[in-house]
């Protein structure tokens, strides 16, 4: 298992370079609308799951769960396939899932912080935040422009962050690599 993922480092590599591309011209460019954004969203799908299909069919004789990761990219290809379908609603019902996410947490919290009021010391910090998360939501739903522009940034925010950690884990599992190369070297 350590060598198959040592030998597909540079896919993994690969996968955090292209997110954080797409984290990148989202940062670059906020003013672009959600739209735009959708089709990069597209364009980094679509590679994200070829690169994991290649991953997939190119290792399935060591490794028995290849299906799994097949599948994923399968889903993956088929995610940005259907952004480029139905653009507007790709977009539109990203958005109202994440602000109905936070009305329901917020409401959570709100809640949870009451109920506990005598057993949690400094619940208003919770209520304040839960409070926060309901206005939040509320506010992509009322403003759906501003939703988007915030949403860009975050999105933007993860794909940057998750690239540097898939950059950083290609690279560690390609030094891995080299040291069980070297074991391997030496014993036969």
């Amino acid at each position: 298992m350590l060598r198959l993922l040592t030998r597909g480092w540079w896919l993994v590599a690969l996968r955090g370079l292209f997110a954080i591309s797409f984290g990148v011209v989202a940062l670059m460019w906020p003013g672009i609308t959600l739209q735009a954004l959708v089709m990069v969203f597209g364009v980094y799908a679509v590679l994200d799951g070829v690169l994991s299909s290649v991953t997939a069919v190119g290792n399935r004789q060591h490794y028995p769960r290849w299906g799994l990761v097949l599948l994923n990219g399968l889903l993956s290809i088929t995610a940005g396939v259907m952004t480029f379908v139905w653009p507007s609603i790709t977009a539109l019902v990203l958005l109202f899932l994440i602000a109905a996410w936070a009305i329901v947490t917020g409401l959570f919290e709100v809640v949870g912080a009451i109920a506990l009021r005598r057993e949690l010391e400094g619940e208003g910090w919770l209520i304040l935040s839960g409070i926060l998360s309901v206005l939040f939501g509320l506010a992509m739903v009322i403003w759906p422009g501003a939703g988007a522009l915030a949403l860009i940034w975050l999105i933007a925010a993860y794909a940057i962050v998750f690239g540097i950690t898939l950059i950083a884990l290609g690279f560690r599992l390609r030094r891995v690599g080299q040291k069980l190369n070297d074991r391997l070297g030496h014993v036969v």
